[in-house]
């Protein structure tokens, strides 16, 4: 017994439970953002930890510069010798790659540090001269106001309890100082978004790549943002004003992470609030828990499972997709790339003539997907909005990192189809939005001009 395909009901179902996107107002999502970033920056009780970096981003990137990059993720540690070119454009040179320390056993804190020293060291001596050293960490830190990093926690992979609580740079330089070399400048600590951002200010050109020709006028680039969707979402923008640290300053403004996955939104619905119960971390994160890679899966899964419940979905293999622990993100990605060739285990489930219950179960993931796109495009207009940036020559430039924005059928489209509906109304905001390659890596050299 096959379901009939029927957009109007299928609608209705959405709205029901209350994840069509239709239910939310774009306007109301940008305006709620912005006065949670408000009360964020203030210390006030807010959804948006607003976590100033003490970092102030470079508007352009000198010409000739070299510094060295570093980039520990969650398996591998990369480092290389990154010189900036006559166009302020990165290029990289002599890139080496370790494991993570502490991936491969428990090690203290002296050889943790030495291992990263051990990459970084000879690409000190290798070029002679650095401006200093720029560290993408992507783990949680507190941020110091000389730009390192307090460890807070490691991620299950890495073994190296006693550098939780250290100082990241610090460590590094003590490591180099047993090694008796010496760093020129400073070792600016960032996370990964930070490091989207100030990539950006690299790969993006100051018109936002928008027009063309020589510039006659002398015009700088406008801001970058920082924005990643891949398994997290998160947002980073240049602010001038962060009352709770008393940082006020209009031509040097301060990057500050956001933490928008964090987000309380009031358009919580029925199934949503099920499946947060059933995540490992109720109540927390539930605007990522709707837009990003981690979960997108997981909470169409729940969807799903309910519209058979409901008897909307028929297929003859129902029961087989009701026994499934869980669907993974990559999975269902797969399948909505091409769902008519009725392969891997979604296709599987449905008979050549279940087209229409077919169509059902992809109309409906389409509606989560578009939800998703208008939530991540309503963060990131409330970051523009509180730049206030309109010089239609120097355009607020979005550096875009993440394979959920990037690989996920339906998103991209979705989101800046979103954004420039919520940027153009009223007061347009010039802007440009342009996915970086090589983010952490990039961003962290220019971090080391910063």
């Amino acid at each position: 017994m096959s379901s009939s395909f029927n957009p109007t009901e299928l609608s209705e179902f959405a709205r029901y439970y209350g994840f069509h996107y239709d239910i939310a107002d774009p306007a109301t999502l940008v305006r709620d953002a912005l006065i949670d970033m408000e009360r964020g920056l203030r210390g006030q009780s807010s959804s948006l930890p607003m976590i100033p970096t003490y970092l102030s981003p470079v508007s352009h990137v000198p010409p000739g510069k070299t510094v060295i990059a570093l980039d520990a993720g969650g398996t591998n540690l990369r480092a290389a010798l990154v010189r900036f070119d006559e166009q302020g454009k990165a290029v990289a040179a002599g890139t080496e790659k370790i494991p993570m320390p502490g991936t491969q056993g428990q090690v203290s804190v002296e050889q943790f540090f030495d291992a990263i020293a051990s990459v970084t060291a000879p690409l000190i001596e290798q070029a002679g001269h650095i401006e200093g050293i720029g560290f993408t960490f992507s783990y949680p830190m507190e941020m110091t106001q000389d730009a390192d990093g307090i460890l807070m926690a490691f991620s299950k992979e890495v073994d190296a309890p006693d550098v939780i609580g250290t100082a990241i740079g610090q460590g590094l330089r003590d490591a180099l100082s047993r090694r008796k070399v010496k760093v020129p400048g400073r070792i600016v600590m960032l996370n990964d978004t930070v490091a989207t951002l100030l990539s950006g200010v690299a790969a993006i050109p100051p018109d936002g790549g928008l027009r063309q020709g020589a510039d006659q006028y002398g015009v700088k680039g406008g801001p970058v943002i920082g924005f990643i969707l891949g398994t997290g979402f998160n947002t980073a923008y240049p602010e001038k004003n962060i009352p709770k640290i008393g940082f006020a300053s209009e031509s040097a403004p301060q990057i500050v992470v956001c933490e928008t996955g964090t987000f309380a939104h009031r358009y919580l619905g029925i199934l949503d609030k099920e499946y947060d119960g059933l995540t490992k971390n109720p109540g927390a994160y539930t605007l990522e828990k709707i837009t990003s890679g981690a979960y997108l899966g997981p909470l169409t899964f729940h969807i799903l499972r309910q519209a058979i419940k409901d008897g909307l979905l028929r297929f003859k293999k129902s029961d087989i997709f009701l026994s499934w622990p869980t669907l993974q993100t990559k999975d269902l990605n797969r399948f909505m790339h091409a769902p008519l060739t009725a392969e891997g285990p979604i296709g599987e489930l449905f008979g050549s003539d279940e087209r229409d219950a077919l169509a059902s179960f992809v109309y409906l993931t389409s509606i989560i997907t578009e939800r998703g796109g208008l939530f991540a495009a309503a963060m990131v207009a409330a970051a523009v909005e509180r730049i206030g940036f309109y010089d239609p020559f120097a355009p607020v430039r979005i550096a875009v990192e993440g394979t959920t924005y990037m690989v996920y059928q339906g998103m991209r489209s979705a989101l800046e189809s979103w954004l420039h509906t919520l940027l153009v109304s009223g007061k347009p905001h010039p802007y440009s939005i342009v996915p970086v390659e090589q983010a952490s890596l990039f961003g962290a050299a220019v971090a080391a001009l910063s």
